[in-house]
């Protein structure tokens, strides 16, 4: 199994803190999440997360015009230049000072950075230019406010630039020095200035301010009324000077305070966000023309932006971690996500692996979707925090426990809780598993030491397994038969069989508590986490122990801010509280209340690779070491102390905070800083990725499977262009295994749809056994990720494939298995769109039916030549001549065809409809070359 998994995408958090970013051509949403950055697909409804990470929760973004630069700065300033194409970190730079906004020229050479009460211009790095030492080099630092800038807009031919503060002005710079009389400051605002903006022609600027209102500032011409006197109309032009001045004032009258704003001058628009969490859209220009005003909720509006063309609007709210794109013409959501409200628990992958679920402290319980990282639906019956989560094997049915005292089971294709399973006393469920044939349920808790089984057909309670002596732990059922494993506090493990009612094997014997339990896919062992760092396997048939992994040493705990020591001597989380078994049973995943994720390879008991779980100094435990010079003379952390007394906002000041508050409420109203913790972890069916809870949402981890080369026992002799000529040679098998060999997507792309369709079980049965699951899991991503439209070619392909090869794919399931779910998951999808379309068209091919029993009908007596006529029930049928084997013309005269030609139409399609039962063929073209007759063509 490969080991070489990296974080791919970020899910059950969207955003965070900070400004959303479109691309230029608008389809892409850039937010930032925490530490890291994640891009969002609004077209094709994907998402990837940056493997990059700051140390600090990000403050700002942008993305020069080109889409080829991404810069992001953190809330101590420390900023990241990326490759936004290739996803490569280019350069690390520190601005020593808070960073409030940074902005790219609209001509792509200089970046503008609000860094206190400066602007700093710096040029962008260009790789051109020669003898350039350094990537970041200053262009000029800009002064005038006396108080910390807001936000920089550019002029559109990047000759200009605007700077607001919290001064209540706002001042406009020139970037070259020869410019400096253009500097100019606007005042008038009895607030602070969050915006300014240019107009299309750069001869009008907006300001908007705090407290609601909207200055309109033009350059006009000035002249005193003593100076006009006496002067001719052609004196007066060439001495006119001119000067920015107020020409309008308006007022948003709103409930609450403004807190952002963004402009689009083609059209004009100006949207604008309050503290009350409405967002209102503007037409400027001679008039001010309010067109629309939403709300998405209850808490503040916290950015806003709008894409190129003008048409979707992106906001965030910070406090629930909302995200919206909102089509404004069409009154239409594009895209209206929001996170966990409180730290996760418990996840599950889908067997299809297309789905993960999560359950969360905030009694909700949600499904993603892998590819897109949008949440599908959310549900909320649950009354206080859920457990755990687990699907049925078909997949159709969820399984959740909760701390309210119920197991709740969803129906994922109505999405509706339909049946509710409670025991006799009122008990907090903390663990469940469901029988691999979806007909029993049990359940577990820490108020009792019984574990409870449930029908779940009846929703009744057959019976209550006691044996334990101490709360139940941890609850497993295997894949392969109903063998259930219970772990306990009273350091024992006991195997059940859940039919017969009894223990297989005498109570396993363990050293210290038992935290968690997995059991191995072919049920055959199974692995048990204790207390004291160890990770156990014991053989399930003979109860005996087959292998013993030492922990402590490959944890990282990390420190907390208020710990005097460093990590090392640290013995908080020394121990894993989630493991989970690969598909082949080979490695083990483990996870606790640590920083760390460590893969093992069970049979050598050897660390195979760890992975770090965040590198945010935001979170507690991140840290390795001790920092003294944060140490105050009073011996306790800077980072420790409330200075939000400070601020100068009254909002800001207002503590709202619960003292000693970890869990539940608002995460950004609690005293104590939240830990880092991986709660939950498990393998995706698809074996290609691995999902972890963690507590700055769930990580995917994935093994990159998009490498354009990835030579397979290359040759010499074997190239692009020795395989193309081949491919005109028809020589087929050899092309495609030499494509195969070179593993280029485009070239085993061309190869395989060049293939003839009456040779495809030819050389399905030829190809060898080492290359069948390198095809296979091909036309798995060819379907699912480009779309094709070839489905009854690759369909053709699968279905050889598999009679020639499925004795070889049985034996090696778990080889095969990564492919075999792509291909499910789209043949499940497509056979929902087909039966969706059927329904829909149902009518359809009810007349289509009868239509063909019509015209039999009328064809009978009629003469050889192509007619056209009428029946008694208005139904016209064109009849094509029986001995005639010319094509129909593209004409328009009576009684011939009036689509297009018939030579590239070739379709056979066989409907059948409910009231005649008849088939009814359309072609174009015979495919058959002895038949002499045309088929008849129905309009």
């Amino acid at each position: 199994m490969k080991s070489d998994f990296k974080l791919s995408n970020l899910l059950g958090t969207v955003y965070k803190k900070g400004n959303l970013v479109f691309t230029k051509d608008g389809s892409k949403l850039l937010s930032p999440v925490g530490n890291r950055v994640t891009c969002f697909d609004l077209i094709r409804s994907q998402s990837f997360t940056f493997s990059y990470q700051h140390r600090k929760n990000i403050q700002c973004i942008a993305l020069n015009r080109n889409n080829t630069l991404l810069i992001s700065v953190d809330e101590d300033g420390r900023a990241i230049l990326v490759n936004f194409v290739s996803r490569v970190v280019l350069h690390h730079f520190n601005f020593k000072s808070k960073v409030s906004n940074v902005e790219f020229s609209p001509c792509g050479k200089y970046f503008a950075v609000a860094v206190g009460r400066f602007v700093q211009v710096w040029k962008t790095p260009d790789f051109t230019e020669d003898r350039q030492f350094a990537p970041f080099v200053r262009h000029r630092v800009y002064s005038g406010h006396f108080d910390d800038v807001l936000s920089i807009s550019w002029s559109e031919n990047s000759k200009y630039f605007i700077s607001t503060s919290k001064d209540m002005t706002a001042r406009i710079y020139s970037l070259e020095s020869s410019d400096s009389d253009v500097a100019r400051t606007f005042s008038g605002h009895r607030d602070y200035v969050v915006n300014a903006f240019f107009s299309k022609d750069n001869d009008v600027i907006y300001t908007v301010s705090k407290d609601g209102a909207l200055f309109r500032w033009e350059y006009t011409e000035s002249l005193n009324e003593e100076d006009e006197e006496g002067k001719d109309d052609e004196e007066i032009k060439e001495e006119k000077p001119r000067q920015w001045r107020i020409a309008a004032k308006n007022f948003f009258y709103a409930n609450g305070k403004l807190r952002c704003a963004t402009f689009h001058p083609q059209s004009n628009l100006l949207v604008v966000g309050f503290s009350n969490g409405e967002f209102r859209i503007y037409e400027l220009g001679d008039e001010f023309n309010h067109i629309q005003s939403l709300s998405m909720g209850q808490n503040t509006v916290d950015t806003v932006n709008i894409n190129k063309t003008g048409e979707w609007l992106a906001f965030g709210s910070s406090k629930l971690g909302q995200l919206l794109v909102y089509e404004w013409q069409s009154e239409s959501y594009i895209l209206k996500q929001q996170g966990h409200f409180d730290s996760m628990n418990t996840l599950c992958y889908s067997p299809d692996g297309s789905r993960v679920v999560t359950g969360s402290d905030d009694g909700k319980i949600k499904i993603w979707d892998v590819a897109s990282g949008f949440c599908l639906m959310t549900f909320t019956e649950h009354t206080s925090a859920v457990t755990q989560v687990q699907f049925a094997k078909r997949g159709q049915v969820l399984f959740s426990s909760s701390l309210d005292g119920t197991i709740r089971a969803f129906d994922l294709i109505r999405f509706r809780n339909f049946k509710t399973f409670t025991a006799t006393s009122r008990i907090q469920f903390n663990c469940l598993a469901v029988d691999p044939s979806g007909e029993i349920i049990v359940g577990g808790s820490q108020d009792t030491f019984e574990i409870y089984v449930w029908s779940v057909q009846t929703g009744q309670l057959l019976d209550s397994l006691t044996g334990h002596e101490g709360p139940i732990s941890c609850l497993a059922f295997g894949q392969e038969n109903s063998m259930l494993a219970s772990a306990s506090w009273d350091k024992t493990v006991r195997v059940w069989n859940i039919f017969s009612r009894s223990q297989t094997v005498e109570p396993i014997e363990i050293s210290s508590d038992v935290l968690c339990l997995t059991m191995r896919p072919d049920c055959k062992e199974l692995a048990v986490s204790t207390l004291d760092g160890h990770i156990t396997v014991f053989d399930i048939e003979d109860a005996r122990q087959v292998h013993l992994i030492d922990a402590r040493k490959d944890i990282i705990s990390g420190r907390f801010l208020e710990d005097k020591f460093v990590s090392q001597n640290s013995n908080r989380g020394k121990y894993f509280d989630t493991i989970a078994y690969s598909f082949d049973g080979s490695t083990l995943l483990a996870g606790g209340y640590n920083n760390s994720i460590c893969m093992y390879d069970i049979d050598n008991e050897v660390l195979l690779k760890r992975f770090i779980v965040s590198e945010n100094m935001s979170i507690d435990g991140t840290l390795q070491f001790l920092k003294s010079g944060k140490i105050t003379d009073a011996g306790i952390n800077s980072d420790l102390i409330d200075r939000n007394g400070e601020n100068s906002d009254l909002e800001d000041r207002i503590d709202n905070t619960l003292p000693g508050s970890q869990r539940g409420g608002d995460p950004s109203e609690r005293r104590t800083r939240p830990a880092i913790r991986v709660t939950c972890l498990q393998f995706s069916p698809t074996t290609s990725a691995f999902a972890a809870a963690t507590t700055e949402g769930l990580l995917v981890y994935s093994v990159n499977q998009e490498l354009v080369f990835d030579p397979f026992d290359l040759d010499v002799d074997i190239t692009p262009e020795s395989t193309l000529e081949s491919l005109e040679q028809k020589e087929y098998l050899v092309a495609l295994i030499m494509a195969l060999r070179l593993n280029e997507t485009y070239l085993i792309h061309r190869v395989v749809e060049n293939v003839p369709l009456k040779d495809i079980k030819l050389i399905a049965q030829d190809i060898p056994v080492l290359y069948v699951n390198r095809i296979l899991n091909f036309v798995g991503e060819v379907l699912n990720k480009l779309d094709s439209p070839h489905i009854e070619f690759y369909l053709i392909w699968i279905k050889s494939l598999l009679v020639q090869h499925g004795d070889y794919m049985a034996s090696h399931k778990f080889e095969f298995r990564p492919a075999l779910k792509l291909l499910s998951r789209y043949l499940s999808k497509t056979a929902k769109e087909v039966v969706s379309v059927g329904k829909k068209n149902e009518y359809l091919l009810t007349f289509l039916s009868a239509s063909k029993d019509l015209k039999e009908d009328a064809s009978e007596g009629k003469g050889d030549d192509a007619q056209s006529e009428e029946d008694e029930d208005g139904i016209h049928s064109f009849v094509a001549d029986g001995d005639d084997d010319e094509e129909m013309d593209d004409g328009d005269s009576d009684g011939e065809w009036m689509g297009p030609s018939d030579s590239n139409l070739n379709m056979n399609m066989k409907l059948k409809s409910k009231a005649s039962g008849q088939p009814l063929t359309f072609a174009g073209e015979n495919d058959d070359d002895d038949s002499e007759d045309d088929e008849l063509i129905e309009v």
